[in-house]
C-alpha cells in the first residue's frame, strides 16, 4: 500500500455504508482523515457502523441530516448506489465538495496497476475469465469490485507484481477523477440505469470514464461493432485493442476459420471453447485481449477456456437431468441479456421468465422464440410476457407463483434433449431481495428433482 498524505487531517465524509463505504472509512481513518461516517440505516439494526464507532470514528444514523453539510466537509466518498439527485449529494456539489467513489481511494493507495472492466452486459464473466487466466499464468492476479472484495481492501494488500482485475459499474465510475486502469475494457453499450443517470448520454458519460485518464502507455480494449463504444474510443489516449465476434480485424482480437485470433497469432480453436453463447465469444475475445497484453501464454488461455462452463447466476449450466439440460441465467435482469440466453442454444427450449415490471413491453424477444417450446411465467410481469408468448404461437403457456414451483412444471412439460432456462428477462425486486436469491432458488429446486 502506497503512504499517502493527501487526506491527514481532512475532515471527511463517507454516505452510506455496505461493504464499500465499511472500508473506505477504515482506510481514510487509517490514513490519519477525520472521518464521520452517515448511513440511513438506525444505529440499533446497523452492526457495520457499531463497528466503526468501536474504532473510534464518528457516527451518524437513522437519516440523512442536510445541516452535517455544514460542518465543512473537505470531500465526501459516496456509496455508488446513492444517486446524485440525493440532495445530500445535491448539496455537497452546491458547496463545491467533491464527491468520489470508494474505488478512487483504491487507485490512490495501490502499488499493483488496474485491469478495468465495464460494460451495460458481460462484465462479470469477462473479469472472471480475465482472473482466471492470469492465475493460470502465474501472473498473481486479485480480484475486485462488484464480484470480489471490495477495492479498496484488495490495494491495500496488493504488491506490485500484482494485478487488480476490477468490475466496474456506472455508478462507481462516476466518482472516479483520477482513477487510471492500465488495461481498460468496454464490454457493449445498451440502454441501462436510465432511472439513476436520467439519459442515455449521461450514461455513456458515466462509462467513457473509465478511459479518461489513461495515456499512451495504457491499453483501451473496446467492441469494435458499436458505435457509441468506438466513438468513446476516438476519444481516448490510450492504445486502442479492438475486439469482434463477426469479422476479421486488422489488429486485436478476432475469429478468423474456428480459431480464435489476437493480432494475427492463433491462440485456440473456438470449437475448443466451453462457454455457450455468442454473446460470451464477445466476453472471451476480451479477456484473451487483455491476457495477452499481459504476457500469459496461450497454454494458460487454452486451459481456462476449455474448462470454463460460466458464472454463477449468469447462464450457468446447473445439471443435467433425465436428459434435461438445466441452466440459471438469473442475472438476465432485461431483454437483451434473455435474447442472448436464448440465442445460446440450438435445442428446444422450456423458458422460465418474469419478474419486476419497469413498464417496458417485451415484443423484443418474439425474433429469439424460435426455439421455445414452452414459456412459464411469474412475477409482475407474466401477463406481458403471456402475451408475447401468444403472439408468436407458442402453445404451451403456463403460470406458476414463483421461480421453485416453475422447476418441476418445466421437468414435466419437458422431454430428453430439452433445455430447461431460468432467463428472467426483468429485475427480480417483486419478489425476491437480489437475482442471487432468485437463482439460488432456481438451483435447489433443480436438485430437488433428483
Amino acid at each position: 500500500m502506497k503512504k499517502i498524505n493527501l487526506y491527514t487531517h481532512k475532515k471527511i465524509l463517507v454516505l452510506g455504508l455496505a461493504k464499500s463505504g465499511v472500508s473506505a472509512a477504515l482506510l481514510l481513518h487509517k490514513l490519519g482523515a477525520f472521518v464521520t461516517v452517515n448511513d440511513y440505516k438506525p444505529l440499533s439494526e446497523n452492526p457495520e457502523a457499531q463497528g466503526l464507532l468501536e474504532q473510534g470514528i464518528k457516527v451518524i444514523c437513522g437519516e440523512h441530516p442536510i445541516e452535517l453539510l455544514e460542518e465543512g466537509f473537505e470531500l465526501i466518498v459516496k456509496n455508488p448506489g446513492i444517486p446524485y439527485h440525493n440532495p445530500m449529494i445535491e448539496g455537497a456539489m452546491k458547496r463545491g465538495i467533491p464527491v468520489i467513489t470508494e474505488v478512487e481511494l483504491a487507485s490512490q493507495i495501490s502499488e499493483a496497476p488496474f485491469i478495468a472492466i465495464t460494460g451495460t452486459n458481460g462484465k462479470t464473466t469477462t473479469t472472471t475469465l480475465i482472473y482466471e487466466i492470469l492465475n493460470a499464468g502465474h501472473k498473481s492476479p486479485l480480484i475486485a469490485g462488484n464480484i470480489g472484495t471490495v477495492a479498496s481492501e484488495v490495494a491495500q494488500a496488493a504488491k506490485v507484481h500484482n494485478q487488480i482485475v476490477i468490475e466496474l459499474s456506472s455508478f462507481q465510475l462516476m466518482g472516479t477523477p483520477s482513477f487510471r486502469p492500465r488495461i481498460a475494457i468496454l464490454t457493449n453499450l445498451y440502454d441501462a440505469h436510465l432511472d439513476y443517470h436520467g439519459t442515455r448520454l449521461e450514461y455513456v458519460k458515466a462509462k467513457a470514464n473509465i478511459t479518461k485518464n489513461q495515456t499512451s502507455d495504457d491499453f483501451f480494449i473496446v467492441n469494435a461493432e458499436q458505435a457509441d463504444v468506438m466513438n468513446i474510443a476516438r476519444g481516448s489516449k490510450a492504445q486502442i485493442v479492438p475486439f469482434s465476434a463477426v469479422r476479421e480485424l486488422s489488429s486485436g482480437a478476432y475469429i478468423k476459420d474456428d480459431w480464435v485470433i489476437f493480432n494475427g497469432e492463433q491462440i485456440m480453436k473456438r470449437s475448443d471453447i466451453r462457454l455457450p453463447g455468442s454473446h460470451n465469444l464477445e466476453n472471451i475475445l476480451s479477456a484473451v485481449a487483455a491476457a495477452k497484453l499481459s504476457g500469459v501464454n496461450n497454454e494458460a488461455i487454452y486451459q481456462v477456456l476449455n474448462t470454463f462452463t460460466g458464472v454463477k447466476h449468469r447462464l450457468q449450466f446447473i445439471d443435467e437431468v433425465d436428459g434435461r439440460m438445466f441452466y440459471n441465467d438469473s442475472k438476465a435482469t432485461n431483454i437483451l441479456a434473455t435474447k442472448n440466453a436464448l440465442a445460446a442454444f440450438d435445442k428446444p427450449i422450456i423458458l422460465l421468465a418474469g419478474g419486476l415490471d419497469r413498464g417496458n413491453e417485451f415484443d423484443e424477444l418474439i425474433p429469439s422464440f424460435t426455439n421455445v417450446k414452452a414459456i412459464i411465467t411469474f412475477g409482475q410481469t407474466a401477463k406481458k410476457l403471456e402475451d408475447v408468448a401468444t403472439k408468436t404461437g407458442i402453445k404451451t403457456i403456463r403460470r406458476v407463483d414463483n421461480v421453485g414451483k416453475a422447476v418441476p412444471l418445466a421437468y414435466q412439460l419437458s422431454e430428453p434433449g430439452d433445455v430447461i432456462l431460468l432467463s428472467p428477462a426483468c429485475a427480480s425486486w417483486d419478489q425476491y431481495k437480489t437475482f442471487e436469491v432468485r437463482g439460488d432458488i432456481f438451483i435447489e429446486a433443480v436438485h430437488m428433482l433428483k
